[in-house]
């Protein structure tokens, strides 16, 4: 069994071969019933990094389930004139998100810091990671050779990687736009807020993990469709499902053919995205461009 001072090790030494220093909020390992901590030390731990001249970057040590908690508490003042990255995935999706409607801050969707103690089938994310972060040249992405869909964390030598697959190119055509999205249920927790995004100009980045079957995917993306805004989507990407969500091609076709929202919009699918891995950073307010067709592309060109 691989312990934590396993996995802060393997983390802090990949830190340092990217040329990086880890420093720790203050509050980093409070935990309270629901196994996170109270809004004042997150919202007090976020305000201080952001703050820091010598804060380059900020991670997410876990996705964060009550991360919209924090939201009415920031100082978006202060998180606007100190502009830093900031990267996590999955329910750090609602504060990503506000970051931009109330700021327009680009945020990045991708590993956690608690990612990064992945000993084996790494390198993928890693290299994603690095191009989103250290250098400002477009990134042209393309299916993983093999991705893997288990609890890593828990047994390090059960890995079972798999095949890669093609995109699911759903619907065709060309597109570009402003990123937003993440995880889809949390996104919609921002609906009727302050801390929505307009999704007019957007290409939408959506995905969710192995609690989202297939019907629950379809509602909350008809949810999403239904914000006024929604008319000026530019086109979706959908990330690649876990095998326990229990979604297949077809059924994912079915649900994107039924939705007016998309009609005529290009859709691609079952792309490195979300929950399993490898795990591409995605800017969260940057611009891509998409192809869906016989050759998909898809092109991080600001971030």
């Amino acid at each position: 069994m691989v312990t934590e001072h396993d996995h802060s090790a393997l983390i802090e030494e990949r830190f340092a071969r990217m040329g990086l220093r880890l420093s720790y909020g203050d509050h980093v390992d409070e935990r309270d019933n629901l196994d996170s901590s109270s809004i004042s030390s997150r919202v007090a731990d976020l305000h201080a990094a952001f703050a820091d001249p010598e804060v380059a970057g900020i991670l997410t040590v876990i996705g964060g389930f009550n991360s919209n908690e924090l939201l009415p508490y920031l100082d978006w003042d202060l998180i606007a004139a100190n502009p830093k990255i900031l990267c996590g995935y999955s329910d750090i999706t609602a504060l990503q998100n506000a970051i931009l409607a109330r700021t327009g801050l680009v945020t990045y969707s991708g590993p956690h810091w608690s990612s990064f103690g992945m000993r084996d089938h790494f390198e993928q994310t890693r290299k994603w990671f690095i191009e989103a972060l250290f250098d400002d040249r477009p990134i042209d992405l393309n299916p993983s050779e093999s991705w893997t869909d288990d609890d890593w964390f828990l047994d390090q030598d059960a890995r079972n990687p798999l095949a890669g697959e093609d995109w699911w190119a759903l619907q065709p055509g060309t597109a570009s736009g402003r990123v937003v999205g993440g995880n889809l249920c949390t996104l919609n927790l921002l609906q009727g807020t302050p801390y929505m995004p307009a999704l007019n100009g957007a290409l939408l980045f959506l995905e969710d993990d192995f609690e989202s079957h297939p019907a629950t995917f379809a509602r909350d993306l008809t949810s999403l469709l239904h914000l006024p805004d929604a008319k000026g989507i530019r086109g979706l990407v959908i990330g690649r499902f876990q095998k326990a969500s229990r979604m297949s091609r077809d059924v994912l076709q079915h649900i994107v053919s039924t939705q007016s929202g998309l009609t005529g919009l290009p859709v691609l699918a079952n792309t490195d995205f979300g929950h399993t891995q490898p795990q591409s950073t995605l800017p969260i307010g940057g611009r891509a461009e998409l192809t869906v067709g016989p050759m998909s592309a898809l092109r991080i060109i600001e971030h």
